[in-house]
């Protein structure tokens, strides 16, 4: 188990965010946040990923989740992490629009270069900062953070607005991610 992936608890509901090396802002083409959420749909129906709340950033994502099925979270989410970055890395350089495809090719081996555990491109930083949510109203907040990023980000006026993230779920719309478990807080 990787030193910067803390999960104490492996049937707990975890808050995590993870970025892209150099806070790059990679997600600023849609195709790019598609195998995100291709990646997140494929992690509830074959890896037992319970997904309460998401949301995808022009630079990196907030995840509140948890495990069911017997996979400790830290696996689970390396996993994701795993797959969406070779995924994501070849879109960039199979994308013939891409303009910065040098840039970031280039970004991504110096990132690897520093990694001691990555051997020719690092895509994703290590660092996740899992936080246990263990009360009701720590989920509550957490939600709410993750749904109001994209506002305090000036991408949309209403969290519902913004569709890479299940803010559509928690008010009364369908997200485009299937199957996202809408937390009921009565506070």
């Amino acid at each position: 188990m990787s030193r910067n992936y803390k999960f104490h608890n492996p049937e707990g509901l975890y808050f995590v965010s993870f970025a892209v090396v150099e806070w790059l802002d990679v997600f600023t083409r849609n195709e790019y946040k598609d195998i995100l959420v291709e990646s997140l749909s494929y992690c509830q129906k074959h890896k037992g990923m319970d997904i309460f709340a998401w949301c995808i950033m022009t630079n990196h994502v907030h995840l509140v989740f948890r495990s069911i099925n017997d996979l400790h979270p830290s696996s689970l989410l390396g996993d994701f992490k795993r797959f969406t970055s070779k995924g994501i890395v070849k879109a960039i350089q199979d994308n013939p629009k891409e303009s910065r495809k040098e840039f970031l090719m280039e970004q991504f081996k110096k990132a690897a270069d520093k990694s001691s555990n990555v051997n020719k491109l690092q895509f994703w930083r290590h660092d996740n900062k899992p936080i246990e949510l263990w009360s009701n109203k720590v989920i509550h907040e957490k939600i709410s953070y993750v749904h109001n990023n994209p506002v305090d980000a000036g991408l949309v006026y209403h969290p519902e607005d913004y569709i890479y993230s299940s803010a559509a779920d928690y008010a009364d719309k369908k997200g485009i991610l299937d199957n996202v478990i809408v937390f009921q807080y009565f506070g």
